[in-house]
């Protein structure tokens, strides 16, 4: 288990064990990037031993990293393991706030193939340094990189050598390292080997060269608008290994920032002191009488809702004219006809259920007009006449029997 310090572009390992087995101590510097591998291998020793030779790497092994007493990390500390058969590794940049603070966090690995942990505490002394934080920042955007791939100390080596070449640098370090899957960026397919991209932020002590200020030239910022790759001249220095999205790039000279102050209260531990037990100031609450609440809460309303019933009652049920008054206001030549009408409708219904239904055509019998025989109906006696229309039983008829017609003299 190692921790890497970057400065002047050269990857600095440094492990300093404790008397305690279970506890390591690393010393990170303010405003610089801070990365701990957390090996596998270191923690085997921790688990029984594999049934068969040689097949003790195969162990699934994956951790869990929290600071003591909480069931988090602390805010620029963050964690990162693609699976359980590949390390982990713990990366962030410590703030000067963070100074002087001894930061102790929990690392407990979990051996899937025996369901057993084992626990070491890693203890984080942030030191502060002059130089930093250095005043020109810039944060790259690399496409074809991972983050846990970034972190590695040779591929970190190599992008810094990088932009040393094009900023020409006394001082240059790495700030910070952020995945863009934490600034809102998607997962990529699974196509390609497609990755999901990287920022990485670095400092130096002299001015921002030409070829980065080469993108905040007009041409570039419309070429970016237009969503179309900007013209670097040093970008040919990046392309063999790092894919830089040059529209993504940010500089920042700290010296020039403005800085805010918010009058925002110091937050404390969110630890409630252990002072016993809580009492109430029962004294000096007051009693309350709740009867006016209640008249405006309910009676007031039931009030209102009663007399919008009798109101409504006494139009539906003492404002009704009557029949009496409606015939005396109604004219006497429009009642003999409402009563004629009555009159015949009352009839017709009496005719309509004493009527007889005659029988289809096509149930009686058929007089052959050439043969002189009867013909016997179409249907028998039994038969559902009613299913079949009139009109479609007569039509069949016809062109079932065809009368022939009679001859000219002539012919």
């Amino acid at each position: 288990m190692a921790s890497v310090g970057v400065f002047a572009g050269l990857i600095v390992v440094v492990t300093i064990l404790s008397k305690s087995h279970a506890d390591r101590n690393v010393y990170p510097s303010a405003g610089v990037l801070f990365v701990h591998v957390l090996e596998r291998e270191y923690f085997k020793g921790e688990f029984p031993p594999y049934p068969k030779a040689g097949d003790s790497s195969n162990d699934p092994i994956t951790f869990n990293t929290n600071l003591k007493g909480y069931p988090d990390r602390p805010g620029w500390l963050r964690y990162i393991q693609r699976t359980s058969h590949s390390d982990g590794v713990l990366y962030g940049s410590p703030t000067a706030e963070h100074v002087g603070k001894p930061t102790i966090i929990e690392i407990t690995a979990y051996n899937k193939r025996t369901f057993e942990t084992a626990r070491h505490n890693l203890v984080i002394n942030i030191m502060s340094t002059e130089e930093f934080p250095l005043p020109y920042q810039a944060e790259f955007f690399i496409k074809n990189i991972n983050v846990e791939e970034m972190l590695a100390s040779e591929v970190l080596g190599d992008f810094l050598g990088a932009v040393k070449n094009v900023w020409q640098p006394e001082r240059l370090n790495a700030i910070n390292i952020t995945s863009a899957l934490d600034r809102g960026g998607r997962v990529p397919l699974p196509i390609n080997d497609l990755k999901e991209g990287v920022y990485v932020m670095v400092g130096a002590d002299v001015q921002f060269s030409s070829c980065l200020r080469e993108v905040e030239t007009p041409q570039n910022q419309l070429r970016c608008s237009q969503e179309m790759e900007p013209v670097i001249s040093c970008d040919k220095k990046f392309r063999a290994q790092f894919h830089i999205d040059w529209c993504k790039i940010s500089l920042v000279d700290i010296t020039k920032v403005i800085p805010v102050h918010s009058n925002r209260p110091d937050l404390g531990t969110g630890v409630l002191p252990d002072i016993g037990e809580y009492n109430p100031p029962s004294e000096s609450l007051k009693s309350r009488d709740y009867f006016a609440d209640f008249l405006i809460t309910l009676a007031v309303p039931s009030a209102v809702a009663l007399v919008l019933f009798i109101i409504l009652g006494y139009s539906l049920c003492c404002r009704r004219e009557g029949v009496e008054k409606r015939n005396m206001q109604t004219p006497d030549i429009q009642l003999v006809h409402h009563s004629s009408i009555q009159k015949s409708t009352k009839e017709l219904r009496s005719m309509s259920k004493n009527r007889e239904i005659s029988w289809p055509l096509s149930t009686l019998p058929v007089f052959h007009p050439v043969s002189g025989e009867v013909v016997p109906p179409i249907h028998p006696d039994n038969y559902e006449t009613t299913s079949m229309p009139l009109m479609q039983t007569q039509t069949n008829l016809q062109s079932q029997i065809q009368i022939p017609q009679q001859q000219s003299s002539g012919k």
